[in-house]
């Protein structure tokens, strides 16, 4: 069986790692080094690529004795219907928010996970402009740690009432079922925010409940969900499909369509029942 603690203080050195790289591209002021691209409508810089090498390269150097496969945002060939035959699989998005990367808002974050039957077992989630770094083990709680090595337990709020909670909701991938969503939910406070994985540490640090994203043209991909849902589950909350069914992992599709709900956990099951009743209304509108 793996030693997850050691390869977790491995997947944690990385993190900060790749952090310092990516802050590297920022010094300068300006964006001319970052060389952006696009590939599938999704801007992909320098930075991510560098990043994605960093990251990989040092994995597979310092746990070349075990056998993983890996799945990562700027190495993965999209129409691979293929999943990967090992037990244990890392999930890595090298940039997950490049567009906040690009405009220097600060919300965009690095993500690695590592996956066992198609369920996260590992964690890391950096945000690098806050300098924190968030992870899990499967079973053992959530923990943020800053570059001086301490450490510490967190946990979501325990906030109940829909109309107190904070709702936070993507900046750049907005659409009219969103905007839908946010005139009928109860919920009044509301946060637009970058990454998936900035979004989540927003709400393990209790500065929001809820995170809602239904699909638009597009959906979130493995990388995006891996490493946010075990930061968040192992705090106390939930991450599920609109319909509360559980995300599936290297199953051979990446596409993770039907709509994203996070929770602080209080009103999961509520919110997953209010949110399909609406959607209901919506298509009766289209």
């Amino acid at each position: 069986m793996l030693d997850l603690e050691e390869i977790l203080a491995t997947t944690c050195s990385i993190g900060w790692g790749a952090a310092d790289l990516l802050r590297s591209y920022c010094k300068t002021g300006s964006n001319q080094n970052l060389n952006v691209h696009y590939k599938y409508n999704e801007p992909v810089t320098a930075a991510d690529l560098a990043v994605n090498h960093y990251i990989l390269k040092r994995l597979q150097a310092e746990l070349n004795n075990l056998n993983f496969g890996y799945i990562s945002e700027e190495t993965y060939k999209r129409g691979n219907r293929k999943k990967l035959t090992s037990e244990f699989v890392w999930i890595i998005d090298p940039i997950d928010g490049t567009r906040d990367f690009i405009k220097k808002t600060g919300e965009y974050a690095i993500q690695i996970a590592l996956v066992r039957k198609k369920r996260p077992i590992l964690a890391v989630v950096v945000i690098p402009e806050s300098q924190k770094l968030y992870y899990a083990v499967k079973g053992n709680g959530t923990f943020v740690k800053t570059p001086d090595g301490k450490s510490q337990p967190i946990k979501v709020s325990t906030r109940k009432s829909l109309e107190e909670v904070t709702l936070v909701f993507s900046r750049s991938h907005r659409n009219p079922k969103l905007e839908y969503l946010l005139q009928n939910l109860p919920c009044k406070n509301h946060k637009s925010l970058g990454s998936v994985g900035f979004k989540v540490a927003t709400i393990v640090e209790q500065g929001a409940d809820i995170y809602i994203s239904p699909c638009g043209k597009s959906a979130p991909k493995d990388w995006d969900m891996a490493a946010p849902e075990l930061i968040l589950t192992e705090a106390g909350g939930k991450f599920t499909h609109f319909s509360g069914d559980e995300f599936q992992y290297n199953t051979g599709y990446i596409d993770q369509w039907g709509g994203l709900l996070a929770s602080n956990g209080q009103l999961h099951e509520l919110l997953s029942r209010k949110v399909e009743a609406i959607l209901e209304t919506y298509q009766d509108l289209e």
